[in-house]
């Protein structure tokens, strides 16, 4: 099914209905849509020059029918090599998109099975380096800058493990990069001996990267039917020229989307059924880290287990994704539909309609940042959690902290940045909230199922207890996503930081020309942990960082205990 505009269903828009109408009409009178066709970055900020170069996605439904034979013509060509898996070593808008695609698609006849790998969890690289048989195995080595620290450090694991396997001269067949023109990693794959260089766009930033080859090259590898995919981004495309703003999807969904959140409704709850969760990290990243900056921004909250309607406050707009505009699963339709807030309700029928989906929400998110006078293809506050991490990182293991820290009895959770107790703390840190506040877990943990289901049931009972909306995060993930809201955004998060008290080491080879951000897996990611920490705290956040002793299953749950 294609979108039109009148696929976005708004139930009970009452509260939206006067601004909505009004941003419609300014819509209309400023000529936005044909401008954002034009490529007038002046749509956004009065010097428009940086926004008018990022807008390479409005063409990538039409531009990627001239890359499909390429593509198609590179998955031919491994045939013979015998590959099983392709793996995606990538952070943010390089391995969001290809995550959606594997998981949406899973594993087709004849094709690879594609894996995403986007973190510096030792245990998750470790888990990864077991299950991968290297000579068996394509890695695409994807970052748009090619200095991706995390993407770095598992390249240099990978392509030594690929090398002690294959032996010397051999592991760069295993490898190709997607990268920007002229970037490090350009340079690098030549250097390697990779088998293939796929050039991108530096006119299209990651998170809006989607149907560029950062997307596409993974898909067409994981089997997708590429000409079945683009058609609905084609037809979408076109939808979204229609200059007429409440006939056009994106003009019409970024109009609710800004509206709501200049009158106060800034907590976009999204509603997925489980064959479509997969589609919520990436539209998390693109909401938020489009949106959060210059004290503004729309709060992604994606609910595993929707509760009662009593258990949301009044900033939530509710949208439901799934058949014909309606979740499927009827629990998880209750609340919206007994809430007050409004609902939106988007049809989403078919795997191949998520290309639709991506153009939709790309151009309802630049037409929201319109609407919100802010610029939603920059990130001026990723850079901050990157530096504090280097500090740490430069300070080595034995430098002091700076703040105390108390342990429970059991001595499985501890809480620092307090002399309290965990007991005491931890709720008191909660007391803090303020009305239209939103509570974040910020997980630097294992990507465990088990801790997966503890977190999404903790993040469920605190919604519960505290009437906040709750989000949770895996770092360093998040990071490349929401980290930009947490600090570019309004002062309305309480940030808990979860880490492992202790972690295995996990060496972080030398490979030469491939820089090396820290010895250790276990050393980067504690550092980048903290460096988040110290950035929040920089930014005058209220954060609190929770240290869990193993097992991590069970330490998680007392802390659940304590705090709900």
């Amino acid at each position: 099914m294609d979108f039109d505009a009148r696929d976005i269903r708004i139930v009970r828009g009452e509260a939206l209905a006067p601004g909505l109408e009004a941003a419609l009409g300014r819509l209309d009178a400023e000529a936005v849509v044909g401008r954002v066709w034009d490529r007038d970055g002046t749509v956004w900020k009065p010097d428009g020059r940086e926004a008018s170069d990022r807008l390479g996605w409005l063409d990538c439904p039409a531009a990627a029918a001239g890359l499909l034979p390429e593509l198609q013509a590179f998955a031919a060509s491994l045939r013979d090599l015998k590959l099983k898996r392709a793996v995606v070593l990538g952070m943010g808008g390089s391995s969001l998109a290809p995550e959606v695609y594997s998981r949406l698609f899973g594993l087709q006849p004849g094709a690879l099975d594609l894996d995403v790998l986007d973190t510096t969890e030792p245990e998750t690289v470790a888990r990864a380096a077991a299950r991968l048989t290297p000579d068996k195995t394509l890695f695409l080595v994807s970052s748009k800058s090619g200095t991706t620290a995390e993407v770095a450090a598992l390249l240099a694991f990978f392509y030594d493990r690929v090398g002690r396997a294959l032996g010397p001269g051999e592991a760069g067949g295993r490898f190709v990069a997607v990268t920007d023109p002229g970037t490090p990693l350009e340079a690098l794959a030549r250097e390697l001996g990779f088998r293939r260089t796929f050039l991108g766009r530096p006119d299209i930033g990651g998170r809006f990267s989607a149907l560029s080859v950062f997307g596409l090259l993974p898909a067409a590898l994981a089997g997708v039917d590429l000409v079945r995919l683009l058609g609905p981004a084609l037809t979408t495309a076109e939808a979204c020229r229609s200059e007429r703003a409440a006939g056009n999807p994106g003009a019409l969904l970024g109009a609710v989307l800004g509206t709501a959140a200049l009158g106060g409704l800034d907590k976009l709850t999204v509603l997925l059924p489980p064959r479509l969760r997969p589609f919520a990290a990436w539209l998390e990243q693109l909401v938020a880290e489009s949106t959060g900056k210059d004290g503004r921004g729309i709060v992604p909250v994606v609910e595993d287990r929707p509760g009662p309607a009593e258990s949301y406050g009044p900033d939530r707009l509710f949208v439901a994704i799934g058949p014909g505009g309606r979740t499927a699963s009827r629990p998880a339709e209750r609340a919206p539909e007994a809430s007050a807030a409004p609902l939106v309700k988007l049809a989403f029928d078919d795997p191949y309609e998520v290309a639709g989906h991506f153009f939709l929400w790309e151009f309802a998110t630049a037409v929201a940042g319109h609407i919100l006078n802010i610029d939603p293809f920059d990130q001026p506050d990723v850079e901050s959690a990157k530096r504090k991490t280097r500090e740490v990182l430069a300070a080595g293991p034995g430098a002091p902290s700076d703040a105390t820290s108390s342990r429970l009895a059991a001595g499985d959770v501890r809480l620092a940045g307090t002399s309290e107790s965990p007991a005491v703390a931890g709720p008191l840190f909660l007391r803090a909230a303020r009305d239209g506040d939103y509570l974040a877990l910020l997980a630097f943990l294992p990507r465990r199922r088990s801790l997966e289901d503890l977190l999404s049931g903790l993040a469920a009972g605190l919604r519960l207890k505290t009437g906040l909306p709750v989000t949770v995060g895996f770092g360093p993930r998040y990071l490349h996503s929401t980290g930009q809201l947490h600090k570019g955004g309004g002062n309305k998060g309480l940030f808990l930081v979860l880490v492992p008290a202790a972690l295995d080491g996990l060496a972080i080879p030398e490979v030469p020309g491939v820089p090396r951000p820290a010895d250790d897996f276990a050393t980067l990611f504690l550092a980048q942990a903290r460096g988040d920490a110290l950035a929040l705290a920089e930014k005058g956040r209220r954060v609190l960082t929770v240290e869990l002793a193993a097992p991590l299953e069970a330490a998680l749950g007392k802390l659940a205990s304590i705090l709900t």
